[in-house]
């Protein structure tokens, strides 16, 4: 095990930007059952990717959210301990994509927004400040999801 000291100049150091590029691009998510888990994902409407079966008896497969470079595996036989939390899906407009998964059948919590001042509260941010207005949803394991409006990327993050 290496550990880097935490001294000011290993914090500045540790600031510069990496110049080997690394791009996260898949999670897996832990799951009871595989069939339920995957008409789920399917109803979303999340691209099938490939189903398989790596050690020829348990299947396993991938889903990719609409315009995302990102996607999701899990497989039957899993030893995973979940659920997992806090991953976030952005949309250009958190009111159409909540609509979409109701229309879908999934049932997606109210909305709510971050005030820096004051935290979470209910409802939309009064003015969509990008990053501010989200919903929720989880999967049937229990899986948490977000959708977080973001209209105007931070600086760096185009």
């Amino acid at each position: 095990m290496s550990t880097t000291p935490m001294s000011a100049g290993a914090a500045a150091e540790a600031s510069v930007v990496a110049s080997v590029p690394m791009r996260f691009e898949v999670t897996t998510l832990p799951i009871t059952d595989y069939d339920r888990a995957k008409a789920f994902y399917q109803r979303l409407g999340w691209r099938l990717d490939i189903e398989f079966k790596p050690d020829g008896e348990h299947r396993a497969l991938q889903f990719t959210p609409p315009g995302s470079p990102t996607s999701i595996q899990f497989s039957e036989g899993g030893t995973m301990k979940g659920p997992l939390e806090g991953m976030i899906l952005v949309v250009d407009d958190v009111v159409v994509a909540r609509d979409e998964l109701i229309g879908r059948g999934v049932e997606v919590g109210e909305f709510f927004h971050l005030d820096l001042s004051k935290g979470l509260l209910p409802g939309l941010d009064p003015n969509r400040t990008t990053y501010a207005s989200r919903a929720a949803f989880s999967d049937p394991d229990g899986n948490a999801w977000q959708l977080q409006e973001i209209t105007e990327r931070l600086p760096g993050r185009v």
